[in-house]
């Protein structure tokens, strides 16, 4: 029934890669199931017949989809199906949609999709990285034209050694979390998250990941096309008109050139539009129904001016050298009531930081198919239009808001202290204020600023910065802190974090067919010399440390750990004990499953009282310890004492003063709290106690 089934197997990474194909989603362009380990991944990748009318950009849509039986859990929501993709799924999706794009012909307008389905996951295994594989081989093999194929691989560095395709265990313990997609010759992606790893190191790995992919993946996934790939199909060029650019070219060059020759976004836009206008008053008669070609020819016009000025002139649009950074400024403090603040800016981009603690129990609760149930340390980025003088309304975070919010929480997840030493959950939320190119990285300086003023004991300040490229041909020429434009027009955006130390985080951005190793060691040498000086100049000037204290509006936190078998005493029956300290001391208590207890409230005493009363539960009783407890029952012979959450003592008459006593109800009275020593502990763990002795040692103290 299944003729055209096959299956290919190769050895990537040390472990045995399958493919599958023939079988099942027959109707697609192009279908493969992926196996490594017991990790399988679907991907199917379809196109439109036509192109699509009246749009001047290549239509592909990449997604990623997780489905939560692949890890055998059913969903947590209310329609108990999963709905919109979480944010790991968004980000698995764009990790794949930036290798694989400037390889479809930049003159196609056909509708391309490519959907991954996640099917089974080995924990050992990261399944975006299949997803990754097995898109390069289902459009490799369909008929939709495509200049691949691309291989995709993580890397590791656990105990100083370079580990490809790292497991479980290795990844827990890695200083380095990379994931590289290579073509046969060049490296077409980098993204990576770093515990302040060297330069040298880092290029090290991303080119031990681009051999493996060279030896492994590429032949492989070119074998498979030349016994199964379909012939590419033809389509209508949606080049621009010859005639039509040559004709705008020469007439206006010398106007578009004053336009573009200025640092403000504003006063370009300003010159830019009459001369749009001019334009299409000469020419939409000429070619009724051709506006967007039009608008085409004037975008790459524009393109063709900044690329000949980088190239030829070594000359930037805002007149600055290659290598120099545009006006910088730092400021903290910015906001009152808020626990920290931090705004940051960039010639016109600007992003300011808001940083909230909470306890613990205010992490992000997840629902994925990997391990990570929680978040505690959470970022969020916003991008209103009227960052780039637009009017539209909110709608929400798209894909590049939550990609930007995840590569600045990445970058500055290494220096964020652990939660036995800060027990406390940090939300950023970074609001883009105006835009004008590499948001991303002054969101990164500016939550530096913003964690700083709160008074989190981050282990080192951290700094973005992007570097820009042009190529034509052999000629290439990097140029660092890229604005709007020489993104828009340039070949690379290669973004990295990281403090004086190393890189936190990368995340590069292609519109060419890949890097040489020479590229990438030059972006990596001008980046790191550029984050120093904006940590140095710039904003250790704002701020040179953390805060020494927490804001007043900022909840006081205090935390223990407990022995897992005493958890069930500070708890109590029904949650008895717990809910009594809470009401007491006006304090919120968080317990977890390794004995982990956090305290938080307003006021610090309340707090360390709640503290004190936990220890006092799950503290053996020690002779000699002095107590504050309560008188729970009188007898003639003395008084029961509550020195703590269920351990009671007897304090004997003889011992409830310094003088004489004649009744235990002259001196203390049912709901009395007394000071007690510990003064015996029996072999069957009956506890006697002495008010007269702790009164005397207080005493003793005092004198």
């Amino acid at each position: 029934m299944f003729e055209n089934y096959k299956t290919f197997k190769t050895t990537f990474a040390g472990r045995e890669l399958m493919v599958e194909t023939g079988k099942v989603c027959g109707l697609a362009n192009g279908s493969c199931w992926v196996h490594y380990g017991e990790t399988v991944v679907m991907v199917n990748v379809t196109a439109s017949a036509k192109p699509r009318e009246g749009v001047d950009f290549f239509p592909l849509a990449v997604d990623y989809e997780e489905k939560l039986y692949a890890v055998g859990k059913i969903p947590g929501g209310y329609l108990k199906r999963e709905g919109r993709p979480s944010e790991k799924a968004i980000l698995n999706s764009r990790v794949v949609d930036r290798p694989m794009r400037p390889l479809f012909p930049k003159d196609m307008r056909n509708d391309v999709a490519i959907v991954m389905t996640v099917l089974a996951v080995d924990p050992e295994t990261q399944p975006e990285i299949i997803a990754m594989i097995g898109a390069s081989i289902a459009v490799s093999i369909s008929d939709i034209p495509w200049n691949g194929p691309i291989g995709g691989i993580s890397v590791g560095l656990v105990d100083g050694e370079i580990v490809l395709m790292p497991d479980a265990e290795q990844r827990a313990k890695s200083d380095l979390q990379l994931t590289v997609a290579s073509s046969e010759k060049k490296v077409v992606m980098i993204e990576a998250g770093a515990n302040e790893v060297d330069d040298d190191t880092m290029l090290k790995a991303i080119m031990a990941g681009h051999e493996e992919i060279n030896k492994s993946l590429i032949p492989f996934i070119k074998q498979i096309q030349a016994e199964i790939g379909k012939p590419k199909f033809s389509f209508p060029s949606m080049e621009v008109d010859h005639d039509l650019f040559e004709a705008i070219q020469s007439k206006y060059t010398e106007q578009v050139k004053f336009a573009l020759d200025t640092d403000d976004k504003n006063v370009r836009e300003e010159r830019l539009q009459p001369i749009k206008d001019a334009i299409h008053a000469e020419f939409d008669e000429q070619y009724p129904d051709k506006a967007a070609m039009i608008d085409e020819c004037i975008y790459k016009l524009q393109k063709f001016i900044v690329r000949r000025w980088l190239l030829d002139e070594q000359k930037r649009v805002d007149g600055r050298g290659m290598d120099e950074m545009r006006p910088l400024a730092a400021e903290v403090g910015l906001l009152p009531r808020v626990h920290g603040s931090g705004l940051f800016t960039r010639g016109q981009t600007q992003v300011m930081t808001i940083t909230t603690l909470g306890p613990v129990s205010d992490s992000q609760k997840l629902d994925g198919i990997d391990e990570e149930e929680t978040k505690r340390y959470m970022h969020h980025y916003n991008f209103p239009a009227y960052s780039v003088g637009e009017t539209k309304a909110s709608r929400g975070p798209g894909r590049r808001e939550i990609g930007h919010g995840a590569l600045a929480q990445r970058a500055l997840e290494p220096v964020i202290p652990p939660v036995e030493e800060f027990p406390y959950a940090i939300r950023l939320v970074s609001e883009v204020l105006s835009s004008n190119g590499s948001t991303s990285q002054a969101s990164i300086c500016g939550s530096t600023l913003s964690l700083m003023d709160a008074g989190v004991p981050i282990k080192s300040p951290v700094a973005g910065i992007s570097c820009g490229l042009i190529t034509e041909g052999d000629r290439w020429m990097t140029m660092v802190d890229i604005q709007g434009l020489e993104d828009f027009f340039g070949d690379m955006d290669f973004k990295v974090a990281g403090t004086h130390k190393g890189i936190t985080a990368i995340q590069m951005d292609l519109k060419i067919d890949g890097l040489t190793p020479e590229i990438i060691k030059e972006a990596l040498f001008k980046t790191h010399k550029a984050r120093d000086y904006i940590l140095d100049e710039i904003m250790l000037k704002a701020i040179r440390q953390p805060r020494a204290e927490l804001s007043p509006y900022a909840p006081k936190i205090f935390s223990t750990l407990i022995d897992v078998e005493k958890i069930r005493d500070v708890i109590g029956s029904g949650g008895k004990v717990v809910q009594k300290i809470c009401t007491d001391c006006d304090v919120k208590i968080d317990i977890e499953e390794d004995g982990h207890v956090f305290i938080s409230g307003l006021n610090s005493d309340k707090c360390n009282r709640a503290l004190q009363i936990i220890e006092s539960i799950v503290k053996k009783p020690q002779i000699g310890e002095i107590y504050t407890g309560r008188v729970t029952r009188i007898t003639d012979f003395g008084a029961f004492v509550e020195f703590a959450p269920g351990k009671e003592g007897l304090c004997h008459i003889s011992q409830l003063d310094s003088k004489r006593t004649e009744k235990v109800s002259d001196v203390v009275s049912i709901g009395d709290e007394i000071l007690v020593k510990i003064t015996e502990i029996d072999d069957k763990g009956r506890i006697n106690l002495s008010r007269r002795a702790a009164i005397s040692d207080v005493n003793h103290k005092k004198n």
